[in-house]
């Protein structure tokens, strides 16, 4: 992991609490958590000129969607993001998935979830309950869209929208 990566991961803030969607309150205190470090992440973007993701989720936080986006070669390439928090989250990360992209790349499994399982997973392992949806961002699908991306464009597999 580069210098940048590893500023970029330690100033997002961790969370704590070891909680589920099924765990009632502490699910509740595990979202806030969650959503500290979402916004604290998208604020450092911010202010490091590199904002590339909007997320939302529906009222419990068990389901996310947005909007993520690269640049290459300076035309922005955007995408619908989404993911469920599994029933055993925050031991099991989320599956990302772009789902226009679903087929396109080889690092990529059925229904457009981006294949993190070599790297990020061991990672996330690791750092149970530290980890959260920022840090799966950061460290998942951030260099996910670095290498594919411009591989898919040179490929001519997907093209700017107009």
């Amino acid at each position: 992991m580069d210098e940048t990566a590893k500023n970029t991961l330690r100033s997002i803030p961790l969370c704590k609490t070891r909680a589920g969607p099924r765990d009632g309150d502490l699910w509740i205190q595990r979202l806030g958590e969650e959503l500290t470090s979402i916004i604290e992440f998208v604020k450092k973007n911010k202010e490091n000129d590199c904002d590339w993701f909007r997320l939302e989720s529906n009222s419990d936080g068990t389901k996310w969607f947005g909007k993520c986006w690269y640049f290459h070669n300076m035309i922005k390439y955007e995408f619908d993001v989404e993911f469920d928090i599994p029933i055993t989250y925050p031991v099991t990360a989320p599956e990302i998935a772009l789902p226009e992209l679903d087929g396109k790349t080889a690092k990529m499994y059925r229904g457009g979830k981006i294949c993190l399982s070599e790297h990020f997973k061991p990672l996330w392992a690791k750092n149970v309950p530290k980890f959260g949806i920022a840090h799966a961002f950061s460290l998942g699908l951030g260099p996910w869209l670095a290498v594919e991306i411009p591989d898919l464009v040179e490929k001519g597999i997907i093209q700017a929208a107009n």
